[in-house]
Parts: structure tokens; sequence; C-alpha cells
């Protein structure tokens, strides 16, 4: 495992780390299965675990702290985040902090997943969706500041919406912010445009989620692919989506090198890129966690296949399935 600098914040984090959003009730999932999974991850060299209270309402929290508690001799880095209040995600234009994040309900969240994770104190505590207009609303910074000096929390981020990585420019100028989290893969390009440089100019740290695109990306969907309607991924692949997400994939797959698989390239794409300081693939099995991190010891990608990728750019518009 290769660790890098996580922005201003200063830590040593795996270039790899784990997204914990399966282990919140998704289909298939195994708590059992999923201790053992985030254990090897730390054998491993994983030492940057991101959950949310939203994932099964503080279940995905649980786990993460039990898995802090049982490696009290390795630093592993927590990263959590607040739902908005109306419980909406993503956020849409128009939403005030009001609605979103008032003080009031940031402090309560903040407490609840303290609660959740048996913890002291979170290292990175993550609004869950964001809207650049409230950038300048100090009632967010004054909150920050005082978690911040309660000695709640290590430092602030913000969760970007989906398709959106010009939402939050504003608000990384403020000075206010220590990280971002953006969905950053082979298909999702755009965030190297306007956030990734402001990040590095800034030092702010990137934590790059969705690097699979919710699937497409492993190589594995088919147009016939189907999920429990109690599933997140059945309301995301609607038809439209299914389709347009296996023509893409399809499309890559000539470009896959023998001693590659589909995961392999994606993972490996995302980690050519400097800016990121870690990216959280979603691992809930001992095989997707030894996959996984292999990406980082084989690093990079060499720039003739980067740059044949980069023609695989698929920009798209937030709709009403996106979430």
């Amino acid at each position: 495992m290769k660790y890098r600098t996580f922005g201003r914040l200063g830590w040593q984090v795996s270039e790899i780390g784990y997204g914990m959003w399966g282990m919140g009730g998704w289909t298939g999932s195994d708590d059992d299965q999923s201790r053992q999974a985030l254990q090897l991850a730390v054998d491993l060299g994983c030492n940057f675990f991101d959950t949310a209270w939203g994932y099964g309402e503080g279940h995905s929290e649980g786990l993460l702290g039990e898995l802090v508690r049982s490696n009290p001799d390795k630093k592993l880095y927590t990263a959590t985040k607040v739902p908005p209040k109306n419980f909406k995600w993503p956020s849409r234009r128009g939403y005030t902090l009001d609605e979103t994040f008032p003080s009031d309900h940031v402090r309560e969240y903040t407490e609840k997943s303290l609660n959740n994770l048996g913890l002291p104190r979170v290292d990175l505590l993550q609004f869950h969706v964001w809207e650049d207009a409230w950038a300048h609303d100090e009632r967010w910074q004054r909150t920050v500041d005082d978690l911040k000096r309660a000695g709640l929390i290590g430092g602030i981020g913000i969760s970007i919406n989906r398709w959106e990585p010009w939402n939050a420019l504003e608000t990384l100028r403020t000075g206010q912010i220590d990280a971002v989290q953006v969905i950053y893969n082979i298909f999702d390009q755009a965030p190297e445009d306007e956030l990734f440089p402001l990040c590095e100019s800034l030092n702010v740290g990137v934590i790059a989620r969705v690097p699979f695109d919710e699937g497409s990306l492993t190589g594995t969907l088919t147009r016939e692919s189907r999920w429990p309607e109690n599933d997140w991924r059945s309301t995301y692949f609607v038809p439209e989506n299914l389709e347009a997400s296996v023509e893409h994939a399809d499309a890559l797959k000539s470009l896959v090198p023998t001693d590659m698989t589909m995961p392999d390239l994606a993972l490996r794409f995302i980690l050519s890129n400097p800016v990121v300081s870690t990216v959280i693939p979603g691992m809930r099995k001992n095989n997707h966690v030894q996959s996984n991190i292999a990406a980082s010891d084989a690093g990079g990608l060499p720039a003739e296949l980067l740059e044949q990728l980069r023609q695989h750019r698929w920009d798209r518009e937030p709709t009403a399935w996106s979430q």
C-alpha cells in the first residue's frame, strides 16, 4: 500500500481508502463478512475509512467504530457525514441552509455519529450534500469552528453532488474547507477542469468516490441486470441509465490490458492523478479488498493508455434518477 498526504491536514492516508456505503443495508450485505473485510483491509495497510449517518442510519458507523477499537495500535482515520435536515439527496438549487444544515442539526448529528462510532472524536466531518450558494453564510462556519474547538472533529469536508464538481468552488475559496469528496472515474473526468486545480492550489484533500461508476466500470453489468426494490441501485439504474452505462462500459473493454481487470484499470486511472489523496471503493468481501489494494501496489497507468482513456470521458447532467 502506498500513502499520500491528505491536503493541509497533513495526514498520511492510504491511497486506497474504504467506502462503507454498501455496509449500510445494500442487498447481500452481511455484517460478519463486512467485519472480516474491514479487518483484512487494515492488515493490508488501509487506514482511511469513509462512512455516514445516512448509511443505514448509523449502522455503517457502528461497524467502523468496532474496527477502530479493535485496532488500538494503529492510526485509522475516520470520516463521516452529517445528513441534510430535509433528508433529500442531492440538494437542489434553491434549498436553503436552514432546510439542510442549521447549526442545531449539525451539532445533533455530529453527536449521534460519535455515539454510533463509540469514539470521542471523528477525524473528518463532512456535509453530505452541498450548494455553493451557502459558501459565505457564516453560520455553518461558526458551527464548524465550535466543533473543532470542542475537539469533536479534526477537519471539515463537503461531499459534492453527483456530476456537479463546479458546485463547491466558491466554498473552497473561503479557506474553511479541509477536504472535498467528489465523483471521479474514467467516465467522470470533469473534476480535472476546475476543481482539482483549485484543490491543489489551496492544499485541500481530495477523496475520489464512485471509482467504478456504481458498478458499470466493473464490466459486470448487463442490460438484464436487476436489483430488489429496496436496493438503491434499482432506482439509479433505470432502463435509460442502465442501457447507456452498459454501452459505455462495453466500449472500454478492448482497452483493458491482458494483465488487468476492468476494476484494476478503473482504480489505476484514478491513482494516476497526484491531486487525489485517496480513492474509496466499496468493499464488502475479502476478495474485493485484496484486488483493490493490489491496485496501489501496481501504481498508475502508462501515459499512452491514459490518453486513450481520456477519449471515454462522459459528461452527464443530474436528473431525477441520478440522486
